[in-house]
């Protein structure tokens, strides 16, 4: 494990968090910005991540590819109720849907990790991609799942002003989650 890497990875935190913050603050819930991924400075999650450090990905995919496991994923997954694999269990034949405050999160989330490792090469499209690509194999509540990937379309097509504000949100929640809910 380098020294270097400790400053380096917590400094990409920081970075993410922030722009996580300003993502949710937009979307009109401060607080799940102000609290996003502070499991991250658990030891169990920042040492496995500052071993795994590139800067420019996941430490925990990396990770994953050299052992086959993470304990940091595990341990991060288990704390942040807005990761769609928190509210998996295989055990159960329904998978819940994720409450409004921690998908929208999710979405800030899911941007600004698509603009911390893109850098200078992020477009409003990239989120998409990286979507399609990767989020999208989770087996998460199909409700959920359609709310996440029609922000990450409106984006590309629309734009972040027009879709990071609490009044898309709540309009694209409930069409997709509300009214499919209760049967419409």
């Amino acid at each position: 494990m380098r020294i270097s890497n400790i400053f380096k990875h917590l400094w990409l935190v920081i970075k993410h968090r922030h722009k996580v913050f300003v993502h949710c603050c937009r979307c009109g819930i401060p607080w799940r910005g102000l609290v996003h991924d502070l499991s991250k400075f658990a030891p169990s999650e920042f040492f496995e991540s500052v071993k795994y450090f590139q800067g420019n990905r996941s430490p925990i995919g990396v990770c994953r590819r050299e052992t086959g496991m993470s304990y940091a994923w595990l341990h991060h997954k288990g704390r942040n109720k807005h990761h769609i694999e928190y509210w998996l269990d295989p055990d159960c034949t329904v998978t819940p849907m994720m409450p409004y405050k921690y998908a929208v999160e999710c979405v800030c989330d899911k941007l600004a990790a698509t603009k911390t490792y893109n850098g200078e090469a992020y477009t409003e499209g990239k989120a998409l991609e990286h979507w399609l690509r990767y989020g999208n194999k989770v087996d998460g509540n199909p409700r959920t799942m359609k709310f996440i990937e029609r922000c990450f379309r409106d984006l590309e097509t629309l734009g972040e002003r027009a879709v990071l504000n609490k009044k898309y949100m709540k309009k694209t929640y409930g069409e997709i989650c509300k009214k499919e809910e209760a049967g419409e």
